[in-house]
């Protein structure tokens, strides 16, 4: 079964993010939905033509905001077989998750592997610099 992976956000933050992993990782295949950039856009008629255009997919959705209307309309498809919704889209994440995409025997294991791994990748550097110099002093 084919597989795509789509990023949606308020705004650009999908085609930004975007740009900085086809830079990191090459030209990757994902696609964006960037919200709301006019009056006309509907979010509902957008999320239906996607989920229309790859009900034949094992389908990753990636959103930028948990609660959020991107996200909330992805969630009324979560039942879907084959569907997966990731939300708190960042850079360090997807760039995990796209090197394994298409080879993966488990989207949904790869899923689940890559958000533990890039938990650690969130950090405050004021707070890790200042440990370290601590941590020296003695």
């Amino acid at each position: 079964m084919k597989r795509k992976l789509i990023l949606a956000s308020h705004g650009k933050l999908a085609s930004g993010i975007k740009s900085s992993l086809d830079l990191i990782c090459g030209e990757t295949e994902v696609e964006i939905l960037d919200c709301y950039l006019s009056e006309e856009f509907n979010l509902e008629e957008e999320v239906k033509k996607i989920m229309e255009c790859y009900q034949d997919h094992q389908l990753v959705v990636v959103t930028d905001l948990f609660g959020g209307s991107v996200n909330n309309e992805f969630l009324t498809y979560i039942q879907r077989d084959n569907f997966y919704l990731v939300t708190g889209m960042n850079l360090p994440f997807l760039i995990e998750l796209v090197m394994q995409f298409q080879i993966t025997e488990s989207l949904s294991s790869l899923i689940k592997e890559t958000l533990e791994k890039t938990k650690q990748t969130i950090l405050f550097c004021n707070a890790l610099i200042s440990n370290e110099v601590e941590e020296e002093e003695f």
